[in-house]
This record gives structure tokens, C-alpha cells and sequence, in this order.
């Protein structure tokens, strides 16, 4: 009996063999937790110290995710309305790398992967790239680039959610057909989740950081305006100097306007050419369906963000947008602020509210009789003074401010 016993214990003992195995896929679990867990801390330490940049954020994410999960490079994404911008891109085989350089914006098909993940909200994994029957029918510079140029296979996109609202995604590939497992694809969906983090970070650390500079501008040009009373010259100039920086314009114009004539008054950085054509062409009447004839019609401001009529501000000085606000003292129109970029950008609201507040401080700037023009007198000093007399306005002139056709 007791032979028996002890031979049924032996039977029930787990080999040694089994017992290895277990061991070591205890400790395989185990350093991979320490693996990822010394990537989510990096990661966190690189969000700390990023002071709201995000570059170095999604390189030390795509570093850590295709390090921890075996792929071979990885792409990450942000959405801009129906698109998507490549901004962070590592370990790209050159030949993808210079097509997404090249066209850093995709607009994807239905059948796309980011499309996909954009209906649903949800990670996507493709085993086979092409195998998915949606290859065959995809953009070649977009779904086929990845594995014509990229040599990918197998691929992940993991969605970047703020409160449901899709805001990027995170994709890694293998050159292999070979799917994540599980907790690659929860790794990867923790990166996720950190990065939307560091976006809402950088958003709200730029919100105050603009709005300490714009605070910080308006507080310069109402210290112009009391150092310098009656001189309307220097603070003409702050106001173009902090509205160009701040809403990042090329170049800027403020033009004087009474008895339905603009003259410029002030400028910062214009080109020459156009410099010339302004100061040559002296006061001008705007037609009525130019930039400054709506101006003077709605009193409200005027944004123009593509630029593509043949405009002396367009020829002369490469202007592609441009911001006009009005300058009103009691509800009456004395002169307008103008900001030009050279790439077709549209200004934002809070840059429009901005160039607004600018005007009224340059109206506050102004004597409490001003504009009061003598008769037949058309070019003034920034003080109101007359300096010349300039010939009779010309009527009609279809090119305002270098923003209409000439």
C-alpha cells in the first residue's frame, strides 16, 4: 500500500520539464510588463518635459511601440476635418518616408484603413495588407504605398479618442504576416491614450500662452499710446508690429480713411513694390464690390484666405491671404488694419478678435476731433496735420489695398 501511494504522488508531481516551461513563461510575462511598463514611464516623462511640443512626444511613442511590439516602423496621424496629416513618422523605409513628406495630407477612400478606424472608432488590425480586399481598389499613393513602397503586411491603427472625438491615429507594421497579440494591441492602445493627453496638454498650454502674448501686446501698444500723446506714428507701428507677429503675417498696412478715401498711413515689412504702388497711387476710392468697398459697407471685418485674382498685393508682393478690420470711432469708419500672409492659411477667430481689439486701441489713440481734414487737403501727417497736397482721388478704382484686380 504504501508503494502505491507513493507512486500516485509521483504521477500527480509536475515534471521537471513542465515546471521550466512555467517558470519560463512566468518570467517572459513578467519582463514584459517591466518592458512596458519602462515605456509608459518614458513616455510620461517625455510628455512632462515637452513644455507643449509635440514632436518629441509621438517619436518617443512610435520608438517605444514598435520596439515593445516587433514591428517594423510606425506612422502617426492627426486629423484635419475629412483628413489626415502625417506628423510623426520612425524607422519609414526612405521610399514611403519621401512620399508622405511630399503629400504629408491623406484623403482616404471608404475602404481605407483610417477610414475605417474613423467609422468605427475602434483599433483595426490586418493581418494580410494584400490580402484585404480593399487593396486592390485603393489610392496607390495612400492603402498600396504602404506595401509597394513600405513593404508592409501586417499592420495596426489604434484610434486617438478626446471624449469620443476621433483626433489621430497611431498605425505600426511588420514586413511580415505576422498578427499583434493582445497586449501589443493594449500597449499600443495605451500610447493612444497618452497621446491624446499630450495634445490636450499642448492645446491648453498654447491657448495660455497666446493669451499671455496677446495680453501682452495689447498691455505694449496702450504703454505707446501714453508715451507717446498726439504722436500717432509709433503706435500705428506697434499695432502692425504685434498684429503681424502674433497672427503670423507676412507683412501689414494701416490705412487712414475719411470722405470716402484710404491713404496709408503706416507699414510693416511691406514689399517694395507694393510699398511703391501704394505710396504712388496715394488716396483711393474703392469700388464697391472690392475688399474695402464691403468694408465700408459692413463696417465688419473682411478675410479673404485664397488669393487667386490677379491682385497688385498678389503680383507685386506674393500675397495669397489677407485680414481687413475696421478701425470705427462711434460707429464711424476712420480706417482699417490690414494683415497679409504669403501662403494660403486662413486667420483664426481669436486672431480676428485680436486685430479687432488692435483697431479700437488705435481709435483710442487718436485726438477726439480726428480725422477733421481741411478742404481739398488728401495726404496727412499720423497726427492729422496736412503735409500736401495730393491730386483729386480717383473714383472706381478696382484695386484696393493690392486685393483686387488692377
Amino acid at each position: 500500500m504504501p508503494k502505491r501511494d507513493a507512486a500516485s504522488t509521483l504521477r500527480r508531481r509536475p515534471s521537471a520539464v513542465g515546471q521550466e516551461n512555467e517558470f519560463s513563461r512566468l518570467r517572459h510575462e513578467r519582463d514584459e510588463a517591466r518592458e512596458q511598463l519602462s515605456a509608459t514611464s518614458e513616455v510620461l516623462k517625455v510628455i512632462s518635459s515637452s513644455a507643449g511640443e509635440l514632436e518629441p512626444v509621438f517619436q518617443s511613442m512610435l520608438e517605444n511601440a514598435t520596439r515593445i511590439c516587433a514591428a517594423r516602423f510606425g506612422v502617426l496621424f492627426l486629423a484635419e476635418g475629412n483628413t489626415y496629416r502625417v506628423v510623426a513618422m520612425h524607422n519609414v523605409p526612405e521610399s514611403y518616408r519621401e512620399v508622405r513628406q511630399r503629400e504629408p495630407t491623406l484623403r482616404y477612400t471608404p475602404g481605407h484603413p483610417l477610414a475605417r478606424v474613423a467609422a468605427t472608432k475602434q483599433m483595426l488590425q490586418i493581418a494580410d495588407l494584400q490580402a484585404d480586399a480593399s487593396y486592390a481598389e485603393s489610392d496607390p499613393y495612400s492603402y498600396r504605398a504602404m506595401v509597394g513602397l513600405a513593404g508592409a503586411r501586417t499592420m495596426l491603427n489604434v484610434p486617438m479618442l478626446r471624449e469620443n472625438e476621433l483626433i489621430g491615429q497611431i498605425a505600426i507594421f511588420r514586413q511580415e504576416v505576422l498578427p499583434f497579440t493582445e497586449k501589443q494591441i493594449e500597449l499600443v492602445q495605451n500610447f493612444a491614450a497618452q497621446a491624446v493627453i499630450a495634445v490636450e496638454n499642448a492645446r491648453l498650454l498654447n491657448e495660455w500662452r497666446q493669451s499671455l502674448e496677446r495680453q501682452t501686446a495689447t498691455s505694449d501698444v496702450l504703454h505707446v499710446i501714453s508715451a507717446c500723446p498726439g504722436d500717432l506714428n509709433p503706435v500705428f507701428r506697434s499695432i502692425l508690429e504685434n498684429a503681424t507677429r502674433i497672427c503670423e503675417a507676412k507683412f501689414g498696412v494701416l490705412f487712414l480713411y475719411e470722405d470716402g478715401a484710404f491713404r496709408p498711413a503706416a507699414e510693416l515689412d511691406v514689399p517694395k513694390a507694393l510699398s511703391d504702388f501704394l505710396r504712388e497711387r496715394g488716396p483711393h476710392r474703392p469700388a464697391a464690390e472690392t475688399s474695402l468697398g464691403k468694408l465700408i459697407e459692413s463696417k465688419r471685418p473682411v478675410h479673404r484666405t485664397d488669393m487667386d485674382t490677379p491682385a497688385s498685393a498678389v503680383y507685386l508682393a506674393g500675397a495669397r491671404a489677407y485680414l481687413c478690420v475696421p478701425m470705427l470711432k462711434d460707429d464711424v469708419l476712420v480706417g482699417t488694419i490690414v494683415i497679409y500672409r504669403q501662403e494660403a492659411r486662413p486667420f483664426t477667430d481669436e486672431q480676428i478678435e485680436l486685430v479687432t481689439s488692435f483697431a479700437a486701441q488705435g481709435v483710442i489713440a487718436t485726438p477726439a476731433d480726428w480725422p477733421r481734414w481741411p478742404e481739398g487737403a488728401h495726404q496727412y501727417r499720423t497726427d492729422g496735420r496736412p503735409i500736401v497736397q495730393w491730386p483729386r482721388v480717383k473714383a472706381g478704382h478696382s484695386d484696393d489695398l493690392g486685393t483686387g484686380t488692377r
